[in-house]
């Protein structure tokens, strides 16, 4: 035994698959979004860090060989940090010819910033640090010293409330797709669970269920309606084949019994001489039917199995029909109707095993001999037209006709209709078994029409390539 697969119902499948990709997508939006924000925040620091390098550059230059740092200055730059939404890390340090240093506003110490600079304090001499330094130019366009700005590159890209707001985007975003799928999913789940347990019902020999609900999807709605028609099918055919069995049994046990009482009767002496040989006669008659009931279950078997060969050969469709129209007719004696057979046009062609017509069309005769009307005489007509690929024989009859609540079963097996059970002894499998036998040699057979006033049934075999030009 092959080993079970674990599976889990619709609802949780796609929810957690659809759950996982939009987290994977998000969080590649999300890391693309930090980068770009991360980066587009430094961009914009470093320019307010120039500007305010060149604000106070120009403040503090004057005539002098010396910038001119004013005690005001602290005020200025914790002014200017408020206002550019500057760290409060960023440290502002003013050196002189040489590099000496004039003023830090005390963010850092003065050996702390000897650390992370270079020599003359204009440039950093630690990776971790970015710096903005400008010139110092007095009236004469001599530079005397640097405003220099530095600060680390993690606090130059710490933007708290964007990531805060971000981080909240992402997360509703992905609550509100897992929602929207979810919803989804349980929509489109529910009456797929209905279907599936109202089919465990169907498997547990139980037909009426009932789906309820309005479905507003198309394909919902036409799986809905379609497995109902399917169940409502299943149903008719199940009682169908309860009273088709019971029929069965009948239609087999009566032949059997009354061959047993007749047989029965002519040892015990009850009848002899001229009598027990019709009571013989009589048996002999029930144990043919028998036996044509049984041939007619064995023939539908090896069909249905694929154990019949059907040969396809080329046949003179005219010649062929009249001569099965012939042999009925001769069968029929003096007492039977007459099968017509119509004028036809000659060179039509067919592809066909000629004993498997003549299978169903006598099967076709039989049964139209069997729909006489009792008010009136029986008429048979035989006719042969081409039409396209295929050549239609059609036996129309003016018989009782078929009920209209029986004529899409007609070709059920085992189907045999009310006015027929009640005349004719037989197993309801002469049209199954002759549409089998159509159907295997590239046909078809149809019922046309049928009402009070008569049937018309069609056996349609395909048309030989040289007739079907000729007919072009």
């Amino acid at each position: 035994m092959g080993r079970r697969m674990n599976t889990a119902s619709l609802l949780s499948y796609w929810t957690f698959r659809y759950l996982l990709i939009l987290c994977i997508g998000l969080l590649v939006v999300a890391s693309a979004a930090v980068l770009w924000v991360r980066q587009t925040t430094m961009d914009d620091r470093m320019r307010m860090m120039g500007l305010l390098s060149q604000e106070i550059a120009d403040r503090v230059s004057g005539d002098g060989s010396m910038p001119d740092v004013s005690p005001a200055l602290d005020d200025l730059i914790a002014k200017r940090k408020r206002f550019f939404n500057l760290n409060d890390e960023l440290c502002v340090t003013i050196t002189g010819d040489g590099g000496l240093l004039l003023y830090n506003d005390r963010t850092l110490s003065p050996e702390e910033i000897r650390k992370r600079l270079n020599d003359d304090l204009s440039a950093p001499a630690d990776p971790d640090i970015v710096t903005v330094s400008t010139p110092i130019v007095n009236d004469g366009g001599k530079t005397i010293g640097h405003v220099t700005l530095l600060q680390s590159k993690k606090a130059l890209t710490y933007i708290p409330n964007e990531n805060r707001l971000l981080a909240i985007l992402l997360i509703g975003i992905a609550v509100l797709g897992w929602l929207t799928i979810y919803l989804l999913s349980r929509k489109l789940s529910r009456p797929i669970r209905q279907v599936a347990e109202a089919a465990r019902q169907v498997s547990g020999g139980s037909y009426d269920i009932r789906l309820e609900g309005e479905w507003r999807e198309r394909e919902i709605g036409e799986l809905i309606g379609s497995f109902k028609e399917m169940t409502s099918r299943l149903k008719q055919l199940e009682e169908w084949r309860s009273l088709m069995m019971a029929g069965i049994t009948h239609e087999l046990k009566t032949p059997v019994t009354s061959v047993i009482g007749l047989v029965h009767a002519v040892r015990e002496g009850v009848v002899k001489e001229k009598e027990a040989d019709e009571f013989l006669d009589i048996a002999l008659k029930e144990t043919e039917r028998l036996q044509t009931m049984i041939a007619d279950l064995l023939d539908y078997d090896a069909l249905a199995a694929g154990f019949v060969k059907v040969r396809r050969d080329r046949l003179d469709a005219g010649a062929l029909i009249a001569e099965i129209v012939h042999q009925w007719n001769v069968m029929q004696g003096e007492e039977g109707c007459e099968a017509v057979l119509e004028p036809t046009e000659p060179g039509m062609t067919i592809w066909g095993d000629p004993l498997r017509i003549q299978q169903i069309v006598v099967n076709l005769l039989n049964n139209s001999n069997q729909a006489k009307a009792p008010d009136r005489p029986l008429n048979i007509a035989v006719s042969l037209v081409s039409g396209g690929w295929f050549v239609e024989v059609a036996v129309t009859d003016n018989g009782y006709g078929i009920g209209e609540s029986e004529r899409e079963f007609v070709f059920e097996r085992f189907f045999r209709g009310e006015r027929k059970r009640q005349r004719i002894r037989g197993l309801g499998l002469g049209l199954t078994f002759s549409r089998m036998l159509a159907r295997a040699q590239g046909g078809d057979l149809l019922l046309l029409h049928s009402s009070d006033e008569g049937s018309r049934f069609a056996l349609r075999l395909p048309m030989h390539p040289s007739a079907s030009d000729k007919a072009t």
